[in-house]
C-alpha cells in the first residue's frame, strides 16, 4: 500500500472512497460533484448550453442528472441576472455566455 496506489488503474482514490472517473487529469470524483443546473430561458442558448453540459457530464462519467431550470423565481435565488448559466453544487459556476464544452469541462474538473 504505497503512496500513489490510486494511479493503477482500476484502483479507487483512497482519500474520498470512490471511485475515479475516466477523467484523471482532473481527479473528478462522484462524491465531489453533487448537483449541477443548467439556468435558463427556454432559448436557443440555453438548450445549447444544457446539450453541452450533458455531454461533459456523460464523458466525464458522472452518473449525475443535468436539471434544467426555467422558473424565473428560483433562478433569481441563485442571483443569476444573465442566462444561460451553470450552478454547480448550488453554487454559480458561470452566467451569461454560452460555454464551449471544453471550457464546460474546466468548469466541472475546478469545482
Amino acid at each position: 500500500m504505497g503512496l500513489f496506489d490510486f494511479i493503477r488503474k482500476g484502483s479507487s482514490c483512497k482519500c474520498r472512497k470512490s471511485e475515479m472517473t475516466q477523467e484523471h487529469g482532473g481527479f473528478v470524483t462522484q462524491d465531489k460533484i453533487q448537483s449541477v443546473k443548467v439556468l435558463g430561458t427556454g432559448c436557443k442558448l440555453c438548450h445549447e448550453q444544457l446539450k453541452n453540459v450533458q455531454t461533459t457530464v456523460e464523458k466525464l462519467g458522472l452518473s449525475l442528472k443535468v436539471e434544467y431550470i426555467t422558473d424565473i423565481q428560483e433562478i433569481a435565488r441563485y442571483g443569476v441576472m444573465s442566462m444561460p448559466a451553470i450552478v454547480i453544487n448550488d453554487k454559480v459556476a458561470a452566467a451569461g455566455r454560452l460555454l464551449k464544452p471544453d471550457e464546460v469541462k474546466s468548469i466541472i474538473t475546478e469545482a
